[in-house]
């Protein structure tokens, strides 16, 4: 019954921390929102300099990422140890290689000086600065929660290595798969509204 108590009050704090992080993201979706409105041409032109190619290949390895973490939690409570490691390997691999695709993306925006408070950048028109303002503070801060889920991952192999997680014992993980799920939502909302913007 303890046990029960423990796996049940996990989830809800689990699910307050996931409202608290989907008010934030809410928040600057709104920014966006506003600042898009009153700037529509400018928005348009900056988002077509980004590059779409690896926009939507990093959209189809989140998305994998979140089916090899859901097969990794339904092995495990199947009680295939292995096979659910295996998923979640797969899983960390999955979000390395998103900061691998976005970190190229981002050194090319930067080697051609546009960044934030680059004089080239500060040299267009001002819709196009705050769009560029918004993609970097939005996608830094996603891959910066992409980077916690992947520690946080790697933390969840570990113990379920150790067998510290197994069949009777899923709660971390599950926790960790919503917050994953989370992670990889948001970008889903993400991308269009950079990358297919018109």
């Amino acid at each position: 019954m303890e046990t029960h108590k423990d796996y049940t009050s996990s989830k809800i704090g689990m699910w307050l921390f996931l409202l608290s992080e989907i008010l934030l993201f809410g928040g600057l979706f709104i920014l966006y929102a506003a600042y898009r409105y009153k700037n529509p041409v400018d928005f348009h032109h900056a988002a077509e300099e980004l590059n779409r190619i690896l926009g939507t290949l990093n959209t189809l390895v989140l998305i994998t990422s979140s089916l090899t973490m859901a097969l990794s939690l339904s092995s495990l409570q199947k009680g295939d140890r292995k096979l659910s490691i295996l998923f979640l390997m797969s899983t960390i691999f999955l979000g390395v290689l998103f900061l691998v695709i976005k970190s190229f993306e981002w050194t090319s925006k930067i080697h051609h000086d546009i960044y934030p408070n680059s004089p080239r950048l500060l040299g267009r028109y001002k819709g196009e600065v705050l769009f560029y303002g918004l993609y970097y503070a939005m996608t830094g801060l996603h891959g910066l929660h992409v980077l916690v889920g992947v520690i946080v991952l790697s933390v969840m192999m570990v113990l379920m290595i150790r067998g510290k997680i197994n069949t009777d014992r899923f709660a971390p993980l599950e926790n960790s798969g919503l917050y994953w799920h989370l992670v990889d939502i948001i970008w889903i909302f993400l991308f269009p509204l950079f990358y297919l913007i018109t």
